[in-house]
């Protein structure tokens, strides 16, 4: 081995890992940034907050299946940490490198130094730091290994110096790496046999059985094995909000998001199902509405990579440990050598619940009301989303609009969520079209959520990012109102409404000042035609849609 710096390193590692992308906040690793432009061509994003460096890091490491890198000095490593919690909730794998404490300054009252190496810690998979340009290496692929195993997530390196001047030291060193830690899965754990013989024959056995299923389906790349298992067996699928694009919405046995953000025809399929199927989920609180749907004590089957998770939230008549892609495929092969199962009067029930729901809410996802109705927003990216799209989609209102109202048409559509945090899904669509830049992004989130990281339009117009992103504009937070109504015993006070309400503003005159393209859309029938034009439009876009702040997502359960 001949003498290094770290920085050289640390360069020639990300680029023999395929990073092409790094998101952050300067100063951090300044060396390590110069060898970047000398050695590799990955683009070195500069985004004015390092939380939103997270969220970029994050949608990219969804959306390409590669662990994200993102960057902070040491006076931002605890925005840093903010930004990991959604990729830790979502199981993203998420590389967050930041500047550390240097022993020989400790204790002193150095500027801006604090402790940040804790804050880390129930954000993260593994949490380290870097005190010797040697160890620079073998931790730098141990973070690659932790991020994308087993359950994938967010990782923690802590270089030496405010802005990781550990880079610029030399020694004895090589940038050796593991490339099948390059991405998710690096393993795929195969099945018992006896079990998955089991598990089948209680999915043959049942009379109205379902796979509700979650993220790991997605990490594991199991979309086409889980469709066509349920096609073998005639059962229902239901997905989470992470697994929304496992099986498109017009499929005969989709079924819809179930749980809290979800369809309400899903949570009732789920209901009345005698057999429910979790796969790659770990049946929390958002995927079951509160381990309400389905209910207590119904029979159950869990397939999962985590055997921590595997019977935490029901009791099981049997389960798989595996690869969600290998259990499903393993199932499908013993699948196919049996007789088929007869489950008309089930699939017959399911369509009627399906079509109810549809009758339903036909006449809002199809209302000409101005202002526009945010269900008719839904309805419009259904039909006109491209058929190779990627929709990012936000939290609170947002969430729960696409996640009941919005289909996917086909599996060459990607849906990517955030996990609970508001203003992710900008940040996250800009990291998204980064690592898949070939296709079109499309970001549905509300005014709300947008103000968040508004500021990173400007990095968009900057880098040439360029994602559609469209607003549901109603001047305010109206998913609070429902809670504020009860705070105040009923009906809140007019003055009561200042705590959710904001000032109007037109985001698409913001764009264009910027130097994205702003299009403000105040009637429905526009909707079809600012999509179109921003989709060609060549340049980061805001669709500003303006709607109704009276209108509220419906509950889950009816």
């Amino acid at each position: 081995m001949a003498k290094t710096t770290g920085a050289q390193v640390i360069a020639d590692m990300f680029k023999a890992y395929g990073v092409t992308h790094v998101f952050m906040v300067p100063a951090i690793l300044r060396r390590t940034f110069a060898e970047l432009e000398f050695r590799t061509n990955i683009a070195r994003v500069h985004t004015h907050g390092e939380k939103s460096a997270a969220y970029m890091a994050d949608g990219y490491a969804r959306a390409s299946g590669k662990p994200g890198i993102c960057m902070a000095q040491i006076v931002g490593a605890l925005n840093l940490a903010a930004g990991l919690r959604d990729a830790w909730l979502a199981q993203s794998p998420v590389i967050a490198i930041t500047g550390g404490r240097d022993p020989r300054t400790k204790f002193r009252k150095l500027y801006q130094e604090v402790d940040d190496v804790p804050a880390f810690e129930p954000v993260t998979k593994w949490n380290a730091t870097v005190d010797a340009p040697e160890r620079i290496p073998d931790m730098l692929r141990q973070a690659f290994r932790a991020a994308v195993s087993g359950a994938p997530g967010p990782v923690h390196l802590q270089f030496r110096g405010n802005e990781g001047q550990i880079d610029a030291e030399e020694a004895d060193m090589e940038a050796e790496i593991d490339e099948r830690f390059a991405r998710v899965p690096p393993y795929r754990p195969e099945p018992e046999p006896e079990q998955v013989d089991r598990v089948l024959g209680l999915l043959r056995e049942a009379s109205r059985p379902i796979f509700v299923v979650g993220g790991g389906v997605r990490n594991s790349r199991a979309q086409a094995e889980l469709r066509a298992l349920a096609e073998a067996l005639q059962i229902p699928v239901a997905t989470s909000l992470n697994a929304k694009d496992a099986i498109p919405g017009n499929h005969p046995l989709s079924v819809g998001v179930v749980g809290s953000y979800s369809r309400e025809s899903a949570n009732l399929t789920v209901q009345r199902a005698d057999l429910v199927c979790f796969v790659g989920t770990e049946a929390g609180g958002m995927t079951t509405h509160v381990w309400q749907v389905p209910a207590p004590g119904v029979a159950a089957i869990q397939i999962d990579i985590n055997p921590e998770v595997i019977g935490r939230n029901y009791p099981l008549r049997a389960s798989l440990c595996a690869d969600a892609r290998a259990a499903l495929a393993r199932l499908l092969e013993r699948a196919r050598n049996q007789p088929a199962v007869d489950r008309r009067a089930w699939l017959d029930e399911v369509a009627k619940l399906k079509h109810d729901w549809y009758e339903k809410y036909r006449p809002a996802l199809t209302s000409d009301a101005v202002p526009i109705r945010p269900e008719r927003i839904c309805h419009e990216l259904t039909q006109h989303v491209p058929d190779d799209a990627m929709v990012v989609v936000d939290t609170g209102h947002a969430g729960m609009w696409m996640g009941g109202m919005f289909d996917l048409r086909s599996t060459s559509q990607s849906y990517i969520r955030s996990a609970g945090h508001l203003g992710w899904a900008f940040p996250a669509g800009l990291g998204a079209k980064c690592a898949q830049p070939e296709r079109p992004v499309v970001v549905f989130t509300g005014d709300a959520g947008f103000w968040y990281h508004i500021a990173e339009l400007e990095t968009a117009v900057r880098w040439k990012i360029n994602t559609v992103v469209v607003v549901n504009n109603n001047s305010g937070g109206n998913q609070s109102k429902r809670g504020f109504d009860r705070a105040y015993g009923g009906q809140q006070t007019e003055r009561g409404r200042e705590l959710w309400t904001y000032t109007p503003v037109n985001f698409a005159e913001i764009a264009n000042t910027i130097g994205a393209l702003g299009i403000r859309v105040t009637q429905p029938g526009q909707l079809p035609a600012a999509l179109e034009q921003a989709l060609a439009a060549g340049r980061p876009a805001v669709i500003d849609v303006v709607t109704d702040i009276e209108v509220l997502a419906p509950p889950p359960v009816a």
